[in-house]
């Protein structure tokens, strides 16, 4: 694949996760891939294909208004594509969640293998992680 063929999986992706569409953004990732969620935070962390799959599905109910995506840079070079970007969304409790975002892809294939996100975890924790944990115990309780 070439450059611009990974830029626009780059942003396919992202307007995936943007929109919560789960099965748009797998068409975008490679069997085995994984994203690693840089920082300290609760949010920070390794993910499998399956985990990132399912938080964008609930996405679709955290996020109604989506990411909202404003691209500021897309950047690619043989297998890698850098993206800044910043979001602004509203949440589904109605708090606005405005963070600003690097996600560096790297590509095998055409598809994405490994995502390195850069992000205010810190914001994440205090506004995301929560509507996460409640929707994740609506799922345990079979709501």
């Amino acid at each position: 694949m070439t450059s611009e063929a990974n830029k626009q999986v780059a942003l396919k992706f992202i307007h995936a996760m943007s929109e919560g569409d789960a099965a748009g953004q797998a068409e975008c990732l490679a069997p085995d891939a994984f994203t690693v969620t840089k920082g300290f935070a609760q949010v920070s962390g390794t993910r499998n294909r399956e985990t990132m799959l399912a938080t964008v599905e609930a996405f679709k109910e955290i996020l109604p208004t989506g990411f909202r995506p404003k691209f500021e840079k897309v950047v690619a070079e043989g297998d890698t594509v850098v993206v800044e970007w910043e979001g602004d969304a509203v949440l589904s409790n109605g708090v606005p969640y405005a963070n600003q975002y690097v996600f560096i892809f790297s590509f095998e294939n055409g598809r994405i293998r490994q995502l390195n996100e850069y992000f205010c975890t810190v914001l994440a924790d205090s506004t995301i992680l929560p509507l996460l944990a409640e929707k994740s115990a609506e799922m345990a309780h079979g709501n």
